[in-house]
């Protein structure tokens, strides 16, 4: 069973430690530690801004990872999302499918929206398939966009529309089923 959960306060060591994870931090715009205070600055600021939100990814009743969208705009009906899976043990069995369609009934079932984006980095070719493969579409890329590792990386924007989730949405939903189970996720 893959469930989200809203984020709490208690969450915040567990969230450094998390973004700091080499398999985490290498598909990360930073390129960098992340230091308690720097984190502290960022957690600070995840409550109460309504243009982001942000839940722990759980699987088989444990935390597993975080989702969270952001640039959220009412006015337009769209924002962007990220994900990651930070639990090793978790990956490759199809969390992050349900994760995103889960992700994806949110945010045009209920929220109404018209447009869900997300950017990834270019070296992070699995993802990018990924996504693709839940119907998002390349709109663009950002050419040396983020530098990692000394090397500048590019980024791929990715969206999907409304009309197009409503053409894919029963397939991923039985994807969805066939990988975790029959119920094998629940929405927001």
């Amino acid at each position: 069973m893959i469930t989200l959960r809203d984020l709490q306060a208690e969450d915040k060591a567990m969230l450094l430690t998390w973004r700091n994870l080499p398999d985490v931090a290498r598909y990360m715009y930073t390129d960098h530690h992340i230091t308690d205070p720097e984190h502290e600055r960022w957690f600070s600021g995840v409550f109460g801004d309504p243009t982001r939100r942000y839940w722990i990814i759980r699987a088989e009743g444990e935390d597993v990872g975080l989702v969270n969208l952001y640039s959220i705009s009412d006015q337009n009906k769209r924002c962007h999302w990220a994900f990651y899976v930070a639990n090793p043990n978790a990956r490759g069995k199809g969390v992050g499918t349900a994760v995103e369609y889960i992700v994806m009934k949110h945010v045009f079932e209920e929220r109404g929206f018209n447009k869900l984006c997300c950017e990834v980095l270019a070296s992070n070719e699995p993802v990018v398939r990924h996504h693709l493969r839940c119907g998002f579409r390349e709109e663009g890329r950002f050419r040396q966009h983020v530098i990692k590792d000394g090397q500048a990386i590019d980024v791929v924007a990715l969206a999907i529309l409304v009309a197009e989730w409503q053409g894919i949405r029963r397939e991923i939903e039985a994807r969805v089923q066939k990988m975790l189970g029959h119920g094998g996720s629940e929405s927001i």
